[in-house]
């Protein structure tokens, strides 16, 4: 176990080393000032907590940042688990200090709904203020780093539970930014806790062959000196492995074994000016075969996270595919740290504006009338998604999520370009409004004074957050009434959908206390939300159906007779049930005569173990007792509903049932498929295959079809398995 001496030694070697100039005497009282304030306070390994802080600093200042920044690394704990308060630090340091320390602060004292709704409020209070000062963000990514190096001393919960958080979050959000050396360190921590038995796998196969890797990167890298040196080019040049993520990544993208993976070779070439970077990728054309389509200028075209870099890919003698990223030193400074080698260059500058990362902004923009767990599925396609990069008719870069179409670049430009939209063209040809957008492309939206403004269908197919919130935001102020109608409709239908009386609501007496549970002042303002997609039915139903069963004095057990009149359950004999009759091939305990229907969910056929549950007013509804909607059987308020069923034995009628086959995306799949499903005779009544997406590595073809019974169903779902880049065959969704 390291002691205090060391950390505190290693911090002010490192501060020495990136940080010249910086105030120790500073840091040193605010190191004494954390130590007193988390004394009594232990990490997870027994270790003084006041260790972590430390340690948060030295990441901090390896970015080479300033002494404000890491002052806030040490004292980042301080308000959030100490007595210590906001104006206590900027006291005793600075308000730029308790400004950083506040940021990173997460909310504790306040009251959620939800979980998914606390770290939307976590999220978004860490954004406003990293618009304001970067230098929160760097310092909580430095604070989950340092938590992810010592994830051994968590819970084995804990550890799936902030690794999971690290992947969705922390380490897109540092891609993100452009520090790409934190996002390895991140991602290759999480995945030795989520997947052990792969990472292991991963190390071990490395290990095993680490001599042979050096001996390779150490030729390619003689080679490639050897070449620039004879034409005065000065460089540095290194290899690397490709980090155990991205190895992983592939593996699971491609479908390969460890064996099978070539490319997993990086080398960087680092110059002393842009000339030189084109330069040296013409001679590294020369030395080696360049593999077409895999060449990607940044320098010229540079990512929305600041970097640059040219890359290409490239086969030596030795028939194994290689990358070679070629950068100069201030690219490769930017690559390494992102954000935190812009701040650094633009303190260096003066220059300290924060114009290049407005897309917080929009991220705290988009966080306006959107349902927390929307919020959090739509920040990781807004900030975390691979990106398209298109032209405006004037040359410039607009960077969309994957996916995107033209009603999302309209947004992007301006709302009022959105809301003005009526059609759009693509490289100057006029294109449906759904086109998916690609690499290049110059689009050119085109709008009319006489536009009634955005469609709700809109809101179904743009791939944008921005552009969601931004058609929501018009629908609230500009149709507010009929955004009421069709608010209030969708509301009642999802009672009706869930046999809840809707009288309830009506009632004045109860309405104060359903209108609290929703966070909503009147029903209008809520069918209003609704309306503009602010807030779904189903999500508003569920946040007040408990209170609705305490209303209607607790969860009513149905009465089957009740809910299908003449319906009559009665226990059956041995001689009672042979003499059953079987209605569609079932045979359901206890009812003479039903409608007996069955369920999308499952798609039971015979062969497969049932079990019926009778709905209200459809009859009995059929389920594989597999099937995870008969997950509540065991739920008391529920029991009186589940019956037992049988197959009848001669039952030799079709049924129709689903699979869903996920597959490599490919050239010729769809064909492959087709075929194999002519050849083994299968009468289909549904085949859906998703359009080829050079951006997608995966897809899913859904089928439906008749079979009599579950053995001819395991027979078909073999010959799909066989069907090369077939990965999974599972029954689906009829």
């Amino acid at each position: 176990m390291e002691t205090f001496e060391e950390h505190y030694d290693s911090m002010v070697d490192t501060i020495t080393r990136c940080m010249p100039g910086a105030n120790l005497e500073l840091i040193d009282r605010a190191v004494r000032y954390a130590d007193a304030k988390h004394e009594y306070q232990k990490r997870k390994d027994g270790s003084p907590y006041i260790i972590h802080p430390l340690a948060v600093a030295e990441i901090v200042a390896e970015m080479g940042l300033d002494t404000d920044a890491v002052l806030g690394a040490i004292l980042h704990d301080c308000i959030e688990d100490t007595d210590a308060s906001h104006d206590d630090i900027a006291t005793l340091f600075n308000p730029t200090v308790a400004e950083l320390v506040e940021g990173v602060t997460k909310l504790t004292h306040t009251d959620f709904t939800s979980q998914e709704e606390k770290q939307m409020e976590n999220l978004r209070k860490m954004f406003m203020a990293m618009s304001k000062d970067i230098r929160v963000v760097l310092i909580k990514i430095a604070d989950r780093l340092h938590n992810m190096r010592t994830m051994q001393y968590q819970t084995p919960k804990k550890q799936v539970i902030k690794c999971r958080e690290t992947m969705d979050i922390y380490a897109p959000l540092a891609h993100r930014l452009g520090m790409q050396k934190m996002k390895w360190e991140l991602e290759d921590l999480s995945l030795r806790y989520l997947y052990p038995d792969d990472y292991a796998q991963l190390m071990k196969y490395l290990s095993e062959r680490k001599d042979q890797d050096e001996a390779f990167m150490n030729f390619i890298q003689f080679t490639i000196k050897e070449k620039l040196s004879e034409y005065g080019i000065l460089n540095t040049t290194y290899g690397r492995i490709k980090h155990i993520y991205s190895i992983y990544r592939k593996m699971q993208s491609q479908n390969k074994t460890l064996d099978e993976l070539y490319d997993i070779y990086a080398f960087r070439v680092i110059v002393d000016s842009i000339p030189d970077c084109y330069n040296v990728l013409g001679h590294i054309h020369t030395l080696f075969t360049p593999v077409p389509g895999r060449f990607k200028d940044y320098i010229s075209t540079e990512k929305p996270n600041g970097y640059k870099s040219l890359h290409t890919t490239v086969i030596g003698k030795m028939g194994i595919p290689f990358e070679v990223q070629i950068r100069t030193w201030e690219m490769h400074d930017i690559a390494e740290y992102g954000v935190a080698a812009h701040w650094k260059y633009k303190q260096k500058s003066g220059d300290g504006s924060e114009k290049d990362f407005e897309w917080v902004r929009r991220l705290l923009e988009s966080q306006q009338d959107t349902d927390a767990e929307d919020y959090l599925e739509s920040l990781k396609i807004d900030m975390f998604n691979d990106q398209v990069f298109v032209f405006t008719p004037k040359g410039k870069v607009v960077g969309l999520p994957a996916g995107a179409i033209p009603i999302d670049f309209a947004y992007m430009i301006h709302s009022g370009v959105g809301n003005a939209m009526v059609g759009a063209k693509v490289n100057n040809r006029i294109v449906n409004i759904d086109t998916p957008l690609r690499n290049g492309d110059i689009v050119e939206i085109l709008t009319s004074k006489n536009s009634r403004g955005p469609s709700r269908d809109w809101l179904t197919i743009c791939k944008s957050n921005q552009a969601r919130t931004k058609i929501k935001q018009w629908f609230k102020k500009e149709k507010r009434e009929e955004n009421i109608v069709h608010g209030k409709a969708s509301f009642e239908a999802e009672f009706k959908r869930l046999n809840l009386p809707i009288s309830v609501v009506s009632n004045p007496d109860h309405a104060p206390q359903l209108l609290e549970k929703l966070a909503f002042a009147a029903w209008d303002d809520l069918y209003a939300a609704i309306g503009y997609g602010g807030l779904t039915a189903a999500k508003a139903v569920g946040r007040i159906q408990d209170e609705i069963n305490k209303i209607l004095k607790g969860p009513i057990i149905p009465d089957p007779d009740r809910m299908n009149p003449g319906l009559k359950v009665t226990p059956d004999s041995e001689e009672v049930r042979r003499n059953r009759h079987a209605i569609n091939g079932v045979i359901v305990d206890g009812i003479d005569s039903c409608m007996i229907k069955f369920s999308k969910c499952c798609t039971p056929v015979p062969g497969d173990d049932i079990i019926g549950f009778i709905t209200r007013g459809y009859g009995v509804s059929i389920h594989c007792t597999s099937c995870p909607n008969t997950a509540v059987r065991s739920d008391p308020r529920q029991a009186a509903r589940w019956v037992q069923c049988h197959w009848a034995n001669t039952s030799e009628q079709p049924f129709n049932t689903t699979l869903e086959l996920e597959c490599i995306n490919r050239d010729g799949l769809v064909m492959d498929v087709s075929t194999a499903l002519f050849a083994a005779k299968i009468k289909l009544k549904g085949f859906n295959a998703p359009e080829p997406s050079p951006t997608s590595t995966r897809a899913v073809i859904t089928i439906c079809f008749e079979v009599c019974n579950v053995a001819e169903l395991e027979r078909i779902r073999a010959k799909m398995r066989s069907i090369p880049d077939v990965l999974e065959v599972r029954r689906g969704q009829n």
